[in-house]
């Protein structure tokens, strides 16, 4: 089969960045599926291992978390999908990622993909999803339609692939109103068009711009890009004994500024269950279901905004390059045709 390598550290333009080369078709271990990828997602977090700033097993050579495609075969372990079903996930970055035509997954990582979406639009969702989901509801500690009236969220980052999905998951199954930042006419317009009750703008003063709306405190921030850059007014925004959850990376954070109001800190990493084999690792499968449940029925709708084909380098590098230029509304995907 054909697999889509990279090369440690090499910038999008140098030739060997990616390279297809031939690989042996894995084997399913006793809980895995072999997936025939029919279209797959860049994230953030495949620009990110590829530069080397997030590190992974030396075995990993192939990027791609965000996948759509068929099941071909199972482990014998395996008792929740069979040969043919179409499904979606994130996966794990401990092993192999779907730039490839077959990959293996464990299941309780997986979901079958919502019958109403084609591959491509079904693969800009899972890891945005699930990072969304574990945020809001395991990290930030929010319970599905129990909020008060009087909790707000605050999500810094609302345009992006995790910011689509948390402005529609608050919005749609809790009670929260739902503040997102964006900096252009065009992501304002997309955070509205989400769902979000207001929009203010993250290239001005965000304190300013968070009074301006003369609304209750934030009790929640989700802070999903530049935390560092926003982290005083953020400190600043926050209501006495609120909860913030970070998503991006960083070298430091002082959090000492949280102390006075008793803020809580969470960091939410959608691959810990993968990564650390948790007990409760069937979480992801049962979110994804329940993601797919939610967008058949109408509630949520994928945040595909830009679909190449095939599956390629070039099409790698272009998507590569667009997620790193960090203005994309929604998500890229690649499908395999």
């Amino acid at each position: 089969m054909q697999s889509i390598i990279y090369h440690h550290s090499l910038p999008l333009t140098h030739a060997d960045a990616f390279r297809i080369v031939e690989t042996v078709t894995p084997i399913p271990g006793p809980r895995d599926l072999l997936v025939s990828i029919q279209a797959v997602s860049v994230n953030p977090v495949d620009t990110k291992i590829r530069s080397g700033s997030v590190p992974v097993p030396d075995a990993v050579t192939t990027l791609g978390w965000d996948a759509a495609g068929i099941v071909k075969a199972v482990g014998d372990n395996v008792t929740l999908f069979k040969p043919g079903d179409h499904v979606f996930y994130a996966g794990s970055f401990m092993r192999q990622g779907a730039n490839s035509e077959l990959h293996l997954v464990d299941e309780r990582l997986v979901g079958l993909k919502p019958k109403s979406l084609s591959f491509a639009q079904a693969a800009a969702l899972p890891l945005t999803a699930l990072t969304a989901w574990e945020l809001l509801f395991d990290r930030l500690g929010i319970v599905p339609g129990e909020t008060g009236s009087k909790d707000i969220l605050l999500i810094v980052g609302g345009a992006g692939g995790v910011g689509s999905m948390l402005i529609q998951i608050a919005r749609r199954l809790t009670n929260m109103t739902v503040i997102a930042t964006a900096s252009r006419a065009e992501s304002r317009e997309w955070c509205l068009r989400l769902g979000a009750h207001h929009v203010v703008n993250h290239s001005q003063p965000l304190a300013k711009e968070v009074a301006a709306l003369n609304i209750s405190p934030i009790t929640h921030i989700a802070a999903l890009t530049h935390t560092n850059r926003h982290f005083s007014a953020l400190a600043e925004i926050i209501a006495p004994q609120g909860k913030i959850a970070i998503i991006d990376d960083h070298d430091f954070l002082d959090a000492v500024p949280l102390k006075g109001k008793s803020v809580s800190l969470h960091w939410e990493m959608v691959f810990t269950r993968p990564l650390y084999q948790t007990e409760d690792m069937i979480a992801h499968h049962q979110i994804l279901t329940e993601i797919a449940f939610l967008v058949d029925a109408g509630v949520l709708q994928s945040t595909l905004t830009k679909e190449l084909h095939p599956l390629d380098v070039e099409n790698l590098k272009l998507a590569h390059t667009l997620v790193e230029q960090g203005n994309m509304l929604g998500k890229v995907v690649i499908s395999r045709t």
